[in-house]
């Protein structure tokens, strides 16, 4: 255990147990510093029978098994609490009506948003709890959130969507320890999940097969893929079945003329229409984001230099934020790729200690970038 740990009072808390190494050691940290802890399994799945065994999500009956047997282990109370009502509501129904109208959800984001800090915090502090537990790789002081200090694990991306008034109520034991490090952890404590791999399948999609998926929930939708210069060059089912950036299975004949590869660059679901284009094409300059989430302009300042980021890993960049009461226009002092209405924006204040979140948006539209040579162009 880190020494710089201070216990700051003993309080009961509820530790979110997904069955993975990660919870189990935060429950166990939370532990030995004196908190009252019990450990709370969500049950998500209408059909838990119909997750596979070994799925590599969080919420098969062998997670919950595996939570059991940790919470066991560590002598505390143990609880599985269904939430799969709210789950098909709030992620997965939005999962598919996002798709549906050309954005790229995050869905463990709106997890995190709607079940493990809404449902569940809410539950917790209607039952007396002060905190939930969770093994996200972050760090949060004084209501201040930083990135964990292990750069290949953090998480502070997915909890951007928190307030504050959640975020008062949240405890991240694990994000000042790097992953090989926790691993060590539970292993000297005698968990069988020490060695478990880590999740990152789509949890109510085991088998991979998104598209699939999409499929059976949207039905067909027929569209054209186009050029960026309006030819048409293929037809589709359903613009679920694409993403910005991607660049396989588009459905096209052939190379384009140049023999490069195309992509993704712009999904229209009103007219059914998927653009693909260069790889240059791809560049974005300006993000606009609504939906804000701790993001106050009395706070931060109307205009500020920031850290944007639009993906879990990686897609990190400088920007200038302009805030308003309900958005924030990011112009970005370098481009970015496979930005995808539907994503998170997520603001950064770079810090020696670990940069600091202070809020995100959800992205509503972009702009190209314009380099130095074409702006010269366009100016002249």
């Amino acid at each position: 255990m880190s020494a710089e740990r201070k216990v700051t009072g003993r309080m009961r808390v509820v530790a979110a147990m997904s069955g993975g190494v990660d919870s189990s050691v935060a429950a166990a940290r939370a532990l030995a510093e004196g908190h009252e802890v019990i450990g709370v399994h969500l049950a998500l799945s209408q059909s838990p029978e119909a997750v596979r065994a070994g799925s590599r999500g969080c919420c098969s009956l062998e997670d919950s098994a595996d939570a059991r047997r940790v919470c066991d282990s560590l002598g505390i109370p143990f609880y599985v609490w269904d939430f799969s009502d709210r789950f098909k509501a709030d992620v997965i129904d939005n999962f598919v009506e996002s798709y549906e109208i050309g954005e790229t959800p995050n869905p463990c984001l709106r997890c995190n948003e709607k079940i493990k800090f809404e449902a569940l915090l809410d539950r917790s502090i209607a039952l007396g709890f002060d905190a939930v537990v969770t093994g996200h790789y972050a760090q949060l002081h004084d209501g201040v959130l930083r990135r964990g200090i292990d750069d290949n694990k953090d998480q502070s991306y997915v909890l951007g969507v928190l307030t504050d008034e959640q975020l008062a109520h949240c405890m991240f034991p694990v994000g000042d320890t790097v992953k090989p490090a926790i691993r060590a952890e539970a292993k000297d404590l005698g968990m069988g999940v020490a060695s478990k791999p880590d999740s990152h399948d789509i949890c109510f999609i085991p088998d991979g097969r998104t598209q699939a998926f999409l499929g059976t929930k949207i039905g067909m939708r027929p569209g054209i893929v186009q050029s960026v210069e309006g030819e048409t060059l293929a037809e589709h089912d359903g613009v679920y079945g694409f993403t910005i950036g991607q660049r396989k299975g588009l459905g096209l004949p052939g190379p384009a003329a140049d023999g490069q590869p195309r992509y993704v660059t712009d999904i229209n679901a009103s007219t059914g229409t998927v653009t693909v284009g260069r790889k240059r094409d791809l560049r974005i300059g300006h993000i606009t984001a609504d939906r804000l989430k701790r993001l106050d302009p009395a706070k931060h300042g109307e205009t500020f230099d920031c850290e944007v980021q639009v993906r879990a890993h990686g897609g990190v960049v400088p920007a200038t934020a302009t805030l308003t009461s309900d958005a924030v226009e990011l112009e970005l002092h370098e481009p970015l790729q496979g930005v995808a209405r539907g994503q998170a924006a997520v603001v950064y204040l770079p810090d020696a200690e670990g940069d600091i979140l202070i809020g995100s948006g959800t992205i509503s539209a972009t702009a190209p970038w314009v380099d130095d040579v074409e702006s010269g162009a366009q100016s002249a």
